[in-house]
């Protein structure tokens, strides 16, 4: 299969001085830590990055708070609204370059990190860009006070939450700064961002592309540095007035700890343990594809992946042999590569953490269904797995595995009580799917599933409308759609005592 190369715009990019952007200036980290980043096909380093020290933190949360008080306050929502349409623009102008930089960094297929680019990214920026000028309180109705006869008129202002640290993961970096940035700079707020630092590089050109759109200095910030250092101090941070984290569920806990020191406001997007449920009069045709989709997309390094297979009894055989087929096609290589499905993971640590959970689901009587090819030499690849027979307290069947792995298990067709009790069996609840041509069954499956969200006959459902958010451990609050603005947002009540009514 043909390999395409790095364009030579890539190569420089790659070959500069990666630097912090603060206060509307790209300026050097100070720390004296360096960001090796890794391409994960090749297991080779393409850049460096010098991380930010705490005064660069200090730095860029000052520049955001001078912003968020300073001309940033005083645009007009119709002005932030053509700011973000701009940075859309920009974005598909430039999506393949920006692609190759996603696929470099973390693995993913080139037309994959391309359709998002393109696609998917700037059309989420572009919703939130429409909230701009549609978002406001409330008038209320006056109710007098403690039996007064005074007039009141009592109103609801919507103010911007104030200064944000934005802290993303690297399987999705793409996705993940959009979906902090657009609603955030949507409701006024102002921006630090630290991406992961696995992926650092993209994170820097979309920064590029919001100083070509034209924000005022401050409004974003870029902070690159690991989570033990920057993160934790963006979580504590005094001057930071709310954190948005997308991550795994153990780093969530510790954000929230220490953002308790001062209560900031929090919301968190963590890990998840989706059921994929088939019932007996599902279409076969649509269900048997979506199934290997949702686990093996990204790499199975996505929070929706839909992990755990719940197939009808009666139908289990035949939709196990039809998966296996479709399994098969399921090519694994570099992301540059023509016809590639599955790129690496995005590290030998991840790797090695998936084939661990692997080892453990035969040592514990799971069936190793199928298990696929991977390349020769060298990148951190790891072939899609599908195991049956497997018991609902195994290891594989309640804990995130984050990789592309799927446990499959059976239920009888009058036992729904049963079937519930084992989907909602993990501390995740996250994501979800029906597939059934009984849309009674469909719909009473639906409520009972416990997750933010749920597809019928479709999974993973995902649109910038649509809010998408977690329960119990697999989050806190909700992104995507005019939920997803709320959360930058502080209301404030304001009541006028116009006199005795006359």
């Amino acid at each position: 299969m043909h390999l395409k190369p790095f364009s030579e715009v890539t190569l420089n990019f790659l070959a500069r001085d990666h630097k912090l952007f603060i206060g509307g200036k790209w300026r050097p980290g100070q720390s004296d830590r360096i960001i090796g980043v890794e391409n994960p096909a090749r297991e080779e380093i393409v850049a460096h990055v010098r991380a930010a020290s705490a005064d660069d933190l200090d730095a860029a949360v000052s520049a955001a708070r001078a912003a968020l008080d300073g001309p940033w306050s005083r645009m007009p929502p119709a002005e932030r609204a053509r700011l973000l349409f701009r940075l859309a623009d920009l974005m598909e102008r430039h999506a393949i370059k920006l692609a190759e930089l996603s696929t470099i960094e973390n693995g993913m297929p080139l037309w994959m990190a391309h359709a998002k680019m393109e696609g998917f990214c700037p059309e989420l920026i572009r919703y939130y860009a429409g909230w701009t000028t549609k978002y406001g309180g409330d008038t209320l109705p006056a109710v007098p006070i403690r039996g007064e006869a005074d007039d009141w008129t009592v109103f609801t202002l919507k103010q911007p939450v104030g200064v944000v640290g934005a802290i993303i993961p690297w399987n999705s970096p793409a996705a993940m700064i959009t979906l902090k940035t657009a609603p955030a700079l949507a409701a006024g707020c102002t921006l630090v961002m630290k991406p992961a630092e696995l992926t650092p590089l993209l994170a820097t050109r979309f920064t590029e592309l919001i100083e070509e759109a034209g924000f005022p200095s401050g409004v974003f910030n870029l902070v690159q540095g690991y989570g033990d250092d920057i993160g934790s101090g963006i979580a504590s941070h005094p001057g930071i007035d709310k954190v948005a984290f997308t991550g795994s569920t153990e780093v969530g806990k510790a954000i929230v700890r220490a953002a308790s020191n001062d209560l900031k406001k929090v919301s968190l997007e963590l890990g998840g343990k989706s059921p994929f449920i088939v019932c007996a009069d599902a279409d076969i045709d649509k269900a048997v594809p979506g199934a290997a989709a949702a686990c093996f997309f990204l790499s199975g390094q996505n929070c929706m992946a839909g992990t755990r297979l719940f197939v009808e009894e009666s139908i289990a055989d035949e939709f196990l042999s039809g998966l296996v087929e479709v399994s098969k096609n399921y090519v694994v290589g570099d992301g540059m590569q023509e016809g590639t499905l599955i790129g690496p993971v995005i590290s030998g640590k991840q790797r090695e953490r998936i084939r661990a959970f692997v080892l453990e689901a035969e040592e514990s009587g799971a069936t190793k269904l199928f298990e696929g090819d991977c390349p020769d030499g060298t990148g951190h690849f790891v072939a899609p797995t599908i195991f049956s027979d497997v018991a609902a307290d195994m290891r594989i069947a309640r804990e995130e595995v984050f990789g592309p792995v799927l446990a499959v298990q059976r239920f009888a067709q009058n036992d729904e009580a049963e079937l519930l009790a084992r989907v909602n069996g993990t501390h995740f609840a996250l994501s979800g799917s029906v597939w059934t041509r009984d849309i009674s069954r469909a719909l009473r499956l639906a409520k009972k599933i416990d997750s933010g969200q749920v597809g019928i006959n479709a999974h993973a459902a995902i649109s910038p409308e649509t809010p998408f958010g977690g329960n119990r451990q697999s989050g806190w609050g909700r992104e995507f759609g005019r939920e997803g603005l709320d959360a930058y947002f502080k209301t404030k009540a304001i009541s006028m005592n116009l006199g005795p009514h006359t």
